[in-house]
């Protein structure tokens, strides 16, 4: 079962930097009732001359990056954590699908809000949100698809780097931590220059960004784990998985 998130600093959570048990990050195993009859497929919208809208990218004023129709009928917001398995699983099972079938209709636009849970989580977040709205959905397949390997070295830091870490000013910790779990050398296998890792993880708005993002899981939506669905304004209770998530979206078609 999912135990609730609760709210904390940014030096609390690199003081459990090392903790990947990711308590916070789950879905509800009971039984769900069986999936709502599939909706008729809605008439397709087009996309800008030229354009296909799995190509529309924008940044959102709420603080996260969507792809497809800003006009949808059907507006999804996934919050979710680059650490969390539980994501990298729905990621992977539904990505696909709602990029190609949905947001392609124009009927449903998608919208990613990283709601952070740890410390390598605020530094791979900031990585992928500071290379644009673009970059940031090929970044987010890549770090699912290679989440065990990028989170491997911090598994392996021992008391001593932990010591030295919470030594450091906050301000400098976290690119003191993505140091220390190699993600400079990740990311620059992706196109991410050593100078841009150093200003991604120094950058204090974009840290502010990503504390206001979890607030808002937590205090607007009430979310209480990852990954949580937001659809036309309205938190899926519930709702943790592509099963459980899709009959939602058709139910919202109609």
């Amino acid at each position: 079962m999912m135990r609730a998130l609760t709210s904390r600093t940014f030096g609390r959570v690199t003081a459990l930097a090392l903790v990947l048990a990711l308590a916070a990050c789950g879905k509800d195993d009971a039984a769900k009732p069986g999936a709502e009859s599939a909706a008729a497929d809605a008439p397709a919208t087009p996309a800008p001359a030229g354009q296909s809208w799995q190509t529309v990218f924008a940044a959102t004023p709420e603080g996260g990056f969507r792809i497809g129709n800003p006009d949808a009928k059907v507006k999804l917001v996934e919050f979710a954590s680059l650490t969390c398995p539980h994501c990298k699983d729905f990621h992977a099972e539904a990505a696909e699908t709602i990029r190609n079938k949905y947001v392609a209709s124009g009927n449903v636009s998608f919208e990613y809000r990283n709601f952070v849970l740890n410390g390598p989580d605020y530094a791979v977040t900031m990585l992928a949100r500071c290379q644009g709205p673009e970059a940031f959905f090929g970044l987010l397949d890549a770090f699912y698809a290679d989440q065990t390997v990028w989170l491997e070295p911090f598994t392996k830091m021992t008391p001593a780097d932990q010591a030295r870490l919470q030594a450091l000013p906050q301000d400098k910790q976290i690119a003191a931590l993505a140091e220390m779990g190699q993600l400079d050398a990740y990311v620059r296998a992706r196109g991410i220059p050593r100078a841009k890792f150093d200003q991604c993880l120094a950058d204090p708005a974009a840290l502010k960004q990503i504390e206001a993002l979890r607030k808002q899981a937590t205090d607007t939506y009430k979310l209480t784990g990852t990954p949580g669905f937001i659809i036309n304004g309205q938190t899926q209770d519930g709702v943790f998985t592509w099963a459980d998530l899709e009959p939602k979206l058709k139910a919202a078609l109609r």
